[in-house]
C-alpha cells in the first residue's frame, strides 16, 4: 500500500437514519402549543355567534337638541372672541452659531404672551419674557409676525415695553380697568399662550389681594393680585381680564413646585402697569428715587431689626448724608455700618421695608433717616436723587 492509500475505515459507511425519540418530539411539540392554544381560545372568545350582541344594521344614535347656551356662557364667548385680537405671541430669540463657521442663526430661547397697549405699535409684556433675548418677535392674532425694534423694560417690577411697526388697523389695543377697586370673589380670565398653545382661555376668581412677590432683580412687588385662573408657563405677560373684558392685572407667576399651575397665580395690577409702561413710552426708563446704599438683614449679622448697610454709593445722597457702610478691619474683623431703624419715623424692620418705602417718594423728596450707629439712634436728613 503506497503512502497515499487509506485503508478502508468503518467510517466511511453512509450514516444511518436516526429515529427522533418520544422525548425530543414532545419537547419540539410543547413551545407551539403554547403559542396555538392562547390564540385559539381569544378567538373562541370574540367569535360572533348568536347572542353576541352584534348588529350589522344598528344606526347612528339621534343627538339630543338642547336649547341656547346660558348667559353665563355667552358672555364669556364674547369676552373672549373681544380680547383675542389684543393678545400676541411673543417668542425671545437667541443667536447660535454651528461651532464650524460664522453662520449665525437664530433660534426660539423662549415664548410667553403680551398684549397691545396702543395704536402706535406698543406692546406689553413681563421682562422675564424677553430677558436675554437677542431678538424679540410678537405674533399678532391674525399669524402676522414682526420683530420688536425697541424694547425698554423695568426689572424692579416685572414689565417690558416693545414697539412694533404694524399697520394700526391690525392693532387691538386692550381695554384698560382699574385694580384698586377690585374685589376678592369677582371673576378673572386670562387668555395667553401656556405652552405655546395661542389663544388659550382660563378662568377663575380673585382669589386674594395686596400679595408681595419678588422681581428677577429681588425687589417686591406690591399689591399683586393672587388668582385661581389657571396660569403656566407661556401665559407670562399675557392678560388678566375683568368679566366686562378690561386689563386688570398682567400675569406674571405662579406658586407651583412642580413649575405647572396649582392654583395660585399672581398679577401685577393694571394699575401700577399703566404708570410703568407710560413711563417707559415717554422716557425709555423708570425714574426711581436713589438713596445710594446697598443693605443686607441686620438680622443675619446678629443685629436688631433694621436693614444693615454694607456699602454707600460714592457721591450719593447717603454718602453725603455721612451714613457709614460695613468694612473689615485690617486684621479681617468685621464692622458692621449703621442699620436703619426707621424712615420719615416709619419703622424699618428689613431691606424690602426700604425698598417699599422708596416706592411712595420721586427724585428730589427730602426725606430722614434713623440709624443705630455703636447701639446710638442717629438722625441724618438727605434728598433723594434720581437713579440711573
Amino acid at each position: 500500500m503506497s503512502m497515499y492509500e487509506y485503508p478502508y475505515r468503518e467510517s466511511h459507511r453512509a450514516p444511518r437514519p436516526v429515529t427522533p425519540s418520544p422525548l425530543r418530539a414532545l419537547l419540539l411539540l410543547v413551545p407551539l402549543l403554547l403559542l396555538l392554544v392562547p390564540a385559539g381560545l381569544v378567538v373562541w372568545h370574540y367569535w360572533p355567534v348568536a347572542g353576541s350582541g352584534l348588529n350589522p344594521t344598528a344606526p347612528l344614535r339621534d343627538v339630543d337638541s338642547r336649547g341656547p347656551l346660558y348667559k353665563s356662557e355667552m358672555d364669556l364667548i364674547a369676552l373672549y372672541e373681544k380680547a383675542l385680537p389684543s393678545v400676541v405671541h411673543i417668542n425671545n430669540l437667541t443667536d447660535r452659531s454651528d461651532g464650524f463657521s460664522l453662520n449665525v442663526q437664530r433660534v426660539p430661547r423662549g415664548s410667553g404672551s403680551g398684549f397691545i397697549w396702543d395704536k402706535d405699535g406698543h406692546i406689553v409684556t413681563n421682562y422675564h419674557v424677553v430677558q436675554g433675548a437677542s431678538a424679540v418677535q410678537v405674533i399678532l392674532s391674525d399669524r402676522s409676525t414682526y420683530e420688536a425694534k425697541t424694547v425698554w423694560v423695568y426689572p424692579d417690577k416685572d414689565l417690558a415695553v416693545l414697539s412694533i411697526n404694524a399697520p394700526k388697523d391690525k392693532l387691538v389695543p386692550i381695554p384698560l380697568g382699574s385694580s384698586h377697586d377690585l374685589k376678592v370673589g369677582q371673576a378673572a380670565i386670562v387668555i395667553g399662550n401656556p405652552f405655546g398653545l395661542d389663544g388659550t382661555l382660563t378662568s377663575g376668581i380673585v382669589s386674594a389681594l395686596g400679595r408681595e412677590i419678588e422681581s428677577v432683580t429681588e425687589h417686591p412687588i406690591q399689591n399683586v393680585i393672587q388668582t385661581s385662573a389657571p396660569i403656566n408657563p407661556g401665559n407670562s405677560g399675557g392678560p388678566l381680564l375683568d368679566s366686562d373684558g378690561r386689563l386688570i392685572g398682567v400675569t406674571t407667576a405662579i406658586l407651583s413646585p412642580s413649575g405647572t399651575f396649582a392654583g395660585i397665580g399672581f398679577a401685577i395690577p393694571v394699575d401700577e402697569v399703566n404708570t410703568v409702561v407710560t413711563q417707559l413710552i415717554q422716557k425709555g426708563k423708570i425714574e426711581r428715587p436713589l438713596l445710594g446704599v446697598q443693605m443686607a438683614e441686620s438680622k443675619q449679622f446678629n443685629g436688631p431689626e433694621g436693614a444693615l448697610i454694607t456699602k454707600v454709593i460714592p457721591d450719593s445722597p447717603a454718602a453725603k448724608a455721612g451714613l457709614r457702610a460695613t468694612r473689615q478691619t485690617r486684621a479681617g474683623d468685621i464692622v458692621l455700618g449703621d442699620i436703619i431703624v426707621a424712615l420719615d419715623q416709619q419703622p424699618v424692620q428689613s431691606t424690602k421695608d426700604v425698598f417699599n418705602f422708596l416706592e411712595h417718594h420721586k427724585p428730589g423728596d427730602a426725606v430722614s433717616v434713623t440709624v443705630l450707629r455703636d447701639g446710638q439712634r442717629k438722625d441724618f436728613q438727605l434728598t433723594l436723587d434720581a437713579a440711573s
